[in-house]
């Protein structure tokens, strides 16, 4: 390590380490840059071989090669689930999906996903809640199912532009008042989004709204 500098007569620098041997040298060379005005300072120059310190102990091996490893299949738990924790078949739909029918999932599912939050907080043991979040799943399937049976096509067309427009749902106002319109008239489903203005109609509810990439 170097310890010292001293500056030679107007040819450079040399370092020197704690023995008092010279380490480095740096040579300054009055040149033009061709990208810039004025002198610079070229790259260290190292120096003789006699100069430099005894070599020291071979450093350790820091790290092993590891072959690499691609899971391309997805992880299965195959551990069956307690007896006494009743079955249910999972919904089998994707995230865009899910969100078109979010709002039409909390209101019909507002009681059990109540008592699965409070249960949640009873306990944070994950095996405590699982028969509660059994019946969230058995009743978010069955608002997904009705909406498939009833209104297959508004469904499709507005899950698949959430899909297609990175799920923002202000991008796809229109076909969301034909998926509303089907739902409250077959199923007589309510819609409600937390946070709106009591004084003022919600976003699905205006008679004129103007379908832009940015709301007004």
């Amino acid at each position: 390590m170097a310890v010292g500098l001293a500056l030679t007569a107007g040819f450079g620098f040399l370092a020197f380490d704690q023995t008092g041997r010279l380490f480095v040298a740096y040579t300054v060379r009055k040149t033009v840059s061709p990208h810039r005005c004025g002198p610079y300072f070229s790259s260290p120059v190292p120096p003789s071989p006699s100069a430099r310190p005894p070599p020291g102990p071979a450093p350790s091996a820091m790290a092993t090669h590891r072959d690499a490893i691609f899971n391309s299949k997805p992880y299965v738990d195959t551990t069956p689930l307690p007896s006494d924790v009743p079955h249910v078949d999972e919904l089998g739909v994707t995230s865009a999906p899910l969100k078109s029918a979010s709002f039409f999932i909390g209101d019909h599912c507002k009681e059990v996903n109540e008592d699965f939050m409070l249960c949640k907080a009873e306990n944070r043991d994950p095996a405590h809640c699982l028969a509660e979040g059994r019946k969230v799943t058995r009743c978010a399937q069955d608002v997904i199912s009705k909406i498939r049976e009833n209104c297959l096509a508004e469904f499709d067309a507005h899950w698949k532009c959430l899909e297609y427009n990175n799920h923002k749902f202000h991008t796809c106002r229109e076909p969301e008042r034909a998926l509303n319109k089907c739902v409250f008239t077959k199923l007589s489903l309510t819609k409600n989004i937390p946070g709106s203005p009591e004084d003022q109609p919600q976003i699905h509810e205006k008679q004129n709204p103007v379908y832009t990439r940015r709301q007004k």
